[in-house]
């Protein structure tokens, strides 16, 4: 909408939204700097800037270009797409506690990716951009299981049928991951344990690149859909008298959401709660209008994905702890307390 047909007081809004979105970008810069600076060897803010423009080491350039870089780039990704995820499927289900991971769509997709790396080795390019194609085949499946669980015909679908029959099909998947553990050598074993605590495990440009194509089609096709989501979230009845078709829209809306979730899930393991607080947090800072909703959910699912990767990196040294544990350390009681508000 024009600035012309803005009353002052949405100028005004409009503005300080901005600002915020603007200084959300800053944070993940100054992140993004600190991150470079993270990790066992020791790279100064100078050295980082002089290996950023080639007058570095060897070692220094295989640090930062072949190790970090891609990490760093990844993990923003990642929040990116989780969070944008759960911003839609908190919007076409008015559910505030929807969430990829809460209600098994992650599960979903980190099955079908356990199931791939279970017989074919993941350092060959192929595999490796197969990855989110079947990370999306296996969270699209779980995202229709649960649909068609959760629906009533007299009812539509419910917030709280859809957390519930979410939980239970996590819950399977869940178990169904844990039998298919019994089967993998030690070695594939070790992988899927760290891929489940939710560890960037893709760490490379060939991961970058095999995602990096799924958030540039789908987190600009989500933007355009942003005044749907506004109308659905007016209710039912409201979206059909403004002339809104509200289940080929949900429908579209959800393949985008899984297939957000399936490519992010595919190259960063199990990360919850991303798409649970991302999208609470934005919707304080800058309303319920999903044109200024969206954008700040991804950058705030990157800087929270990007801030627990890098303290999971640097707080136990030499050793690391998975970013999805970080982000469970502040998404569970986050998770708790929205649960409890509901209850009020």
């Amino acid at each position: 909408m024009s600035n012309n047909f803005l009353t002052p007081n949405q100028q005004k809004i409009k503005k300080k939204n901005i600002i915020t979105l603007c200084t959300i970008a800053v944070l993940i810069l100054i992140t993004f700097v600190i991150s470079m600076n993270t990790g066992v060897i020791k790279l100064t803010p100078m050295e980082v800037i002089r290996t950023l423009f080639g007058q570095g080491t060897a070692e220094q350039h295989l640090i930062l270009f072949e190790f970090r870089l891609p990490r760093i780039v990844i993990a923003v990704l990642v929040g990116m797409g989780l969070a944008v995820s759960g911003a839609v499927l908190q919007g076409i289900s008015r559910n505030a506690l929807a969430d990829p991971g809460i209600l098994g769509i992650n599960a979903g997709a980190g099955l079908a990716v356990m199931l791939f790396i279970s017989f074919f080795p993941t350092t060959k390019a192929a595999p490796v951009f197969l990855l989110p194609v079947l990370a999306f085949v296996g969270s699209g499946l779980t995202a229709i299981i649960i649909y068609t669980l959760s629906y009533k015909r007299h009812e539509g679908i419910t917030p709280m049928r859809l957390i519930l029959t979410g939980v239970a099909v996590a819950a399977g998947i869940s178990s169904a991951m844990i039998v298919l553990t019994l089967r993998l050598t030690p070695e594939n074993y070790q992988f899927v344990a760290t891929w489940l605590a939710g560890s960037i495990w893709g760490s490379n440009w060939r991961f970058v690149l095999s995602l990096l194509p799924w958030l540039i089609v789908l987190l600009p096709f989500v933007y355009s859909k942003s005044r749907v989501l506004n109308v659905l979230n007016l209710g039912e009845l409201t979206a059909v008298g403004l002339g809104a078709s509200i289940e080929k829209e949900r429908r579209w809306l959800l393949a985008a959401s899984v297939g957000l979730a399936g490519a992010s899930v595919s190259v960063s393991g199990g990360i919850g709660f991303v798409g649970l607080v991302a999208p609470h947090l934005a919707r304080q800072l800058v309303g319920a209008k999903h044109q200024f909703l969206l954008p700040a959910s991804a950058l705030l699912g990157g800087l929270l994905v990007l801030m627990a990767d890098t303290i999971g990196r640097s707080i136990l040294e030499p050793s690391e702890i998975p970013a999805g544990i970080v982000v469970a350390v502040l998404g569970a009681p986050y998770f708790l307390y929205l649960l409890a508000r509901l209850k009020e």
